[in-house]
This record gives structure tokens, C-alpha cells and sequence, in this order.
């Protein structure tokens, strides 16, 4: 796929951030629809004010609590009777919870929610669209923000960690699935970057040359991946080191190495937005 231009792009976290960014990208390449998903009511509709001044590009938005799977499939159906099959399908609503020891958890509904919006959503919001873009038989494009989180083990986000291991796991399983049967078509990326200056991660640190990444970086980089139908793209390259480094070295020999590169104290000041 060289262009979502004609097509139609569904983004779900879209009202800021990263999911702002990657609509806007939409938009600008020429997509014929864009439709928003969000839980912010207010910032979704100045979102969609400023994608529909941007050019010819209808949007169409949506306020969806991915963590509710009810809504996920009124909002699937809804969006299917506006726009059709979809073209491309951007899971990016994402949450963090940090900064504690996992046996210090006070607020254990923050770990469902975790869990539903980071790993469950995707699956469920998927298997909304994917049968009519596997039937179709024409190119689309299914993206996965995950993490390095998903990688590589990290102390004070233990949650977070497990509901993006999940989510890497079963979008990597998606797209062997979809090459076995014959399904090649719709092609699954699964972006792993580490932490990016969205406000998200506020408050946490960049390690051995790994600075926090720009937003623009970002989205350029999965935007690129995920056109080229790459399986896995991991940002920067030494989330790709550290990686290799995990499967190579005894377990405590890693443990030293990325402790002593910062991995482990990365989320010792996250505040989050």
C-alpha cells in the first residue's frame, strides 16, 4: 500500500496524541474517511473540527469507551453503515498506570482497565473489522501500538508490561494466521517504540541512547511500517539491541546490563499526564 489516499481509516484513541497524529497523517495523504473513536467528548470534536478544516476528507467521530465491549460493537456497527469496509484500522487508545511496586497497587480497577483498553480492546475492535477486510480481497492494513514494554521486562509497570506482551502476542499471531491462510492481503504491523512525548509518560526518563522519542518521529516511523505491511517495527534501535541482548544472556547477566543502562530506573519519576 503506497497511499491510504481513496481510502478509509479508523483510528480509536484519535482525539490527541499519537491517535491525533496518525488520523491527521489520514487526512493529509487523502484518506475519503476518517473516523475518530475517543472517550474525551470535548477534545474529540475540537480534534474533528481541525481534521475536517484540513481538506476533502470526510470524518466522522465517535465517543467509545474501548474498555466497554458493548460499545465497541455499537460503534463497529455504526461506523460499518457509514463508511463500508474499512481500509486501514489503527488500534492506538492506550493507558498507563506506574510508578508503584506491583504489591503496592491500591486501585485494583486500574488493573482491568489496563488490561481491557491495552489488550483486550484491540482484539475485540479487530474482530469487528477483519472478516469483511480478509473477504474483500482487496490490500488493508491492520497497526497495534504496542510498547517496548512488550519486549523487555521493566520494574513499576508490571500492568502495563503484561497488557502490552499480550497485545504483541496475539497481533503477531493475527498476522501469521492471516499468511497461513492464504489472507496475505491484509497485512498486521505491531509497533513497539519506547517511551514518545506525547504526555503520556510524563515524568519518565530516557536511558543509554534512548532519548524520549518525538511524537512526529513516531508516527512517521509506524506510518512508513505500516504501509510496507512490516510485521514488527521496534523504535529506537536499542529496544532492537536490548531485545537481542534478552534472548542471548543468562537472565542475570541481562538484568545487570539493563539495570546498569537505566531500563530499570526509567519509570522511577513517571507522573503521567
Amino acid at each position: 500500500m503506497e497511499s491510504v489516499a481513496g481510502r478509509t481509516v479508523l483510528v480509536t484513541g484519535a482525539a490527541m496524541g499519537l491517535g491525533k497524529s496518525f488520523a491527521e497523517r489520514a487526512v493529509r495523504e487523502g484518506a475519503s474517511d476518517v473516523v475518530l473513536w475517543d472517550v474525551n467528548e470535548q477534545a474529540l470534536k475540537e480534534t474533528a473540527a481541525e481534521l475536517t478544516a484540513l481538506g476533502r476528507t470526510t470524518i466522522h467521530s465517535a465517543v467509545v469507551d474501548v474498555s466497554d465491549r458493548d460499545a465497541i460493537a455499537e460503534a463497529a456497527a455504526a461506523a460499518r453503515a457509514a463508511v463500508g469496509v474499512l481500509d486501514v484500522l489503527i488500534n492506538n487508545a492506550g493507558i498507563v498506570r506506574g510508578n508503584r511496586y506491583f504489591w503496592e497497587t491500591t486501585e485494583r480497577a486500574d488493573i482491568d482497565k489496563t488490561v481491557a483498553i491495552n489488550s483486550l480492546a484491540p482484539m475485540y475492535i479487530t474482530l469487528e473489522f477483519l472478516p469483511d477486510m480478509v473477504a474483500r480481497r482487496a490490500p488493508a492494513r491492520v497497526l497495534t501500538i504496542a510498547s517496548s514494554a512488550a519486549l523487555v521486562s521493566n520494574p513499576r509497570m508490571s500492568v502495563y508490561a503484561a497488557s502490552k506482551w499480550a497485545a504483541l502476542g496475539w497481533s503477531d499471531s493475527v498476522r501469521l494466521e492471516l499468511e497461513q491462510s492464504g489472507n496475505g492481503h491484509v497485512k498486521v504491523t505491531t509497533f513497539c517504540p519506547t517511551y514518545i512525548d506525547t504526555g503520556m509518560f510524563k515524568g519518565a526518563k530516557g536511558f543509554w541512547f534512548t532519548p524520549i522519542i518525538d511524537q512526529d518521529d513516531a508516527v512517521e516511523t509506524a506510518w512508513s511500517g505500516m504501509k510496507k505491511g512490516r510485521p514488527l517495527v521496534v523504535m529506537p534501535w536499542t529496544s532492537r539491541m536490548n531485545r537481542a541482548i534478552t534472548g542471548l544472556l543468562p537472565l542475570k547477566v541481562r538484568d545487570f546490563y539493563l539495570n546498569l543502562v537505566g531500563v530499570y530506573h526509567s519509570m522511577d519519576d513517571f507522573t503521567g499526564r
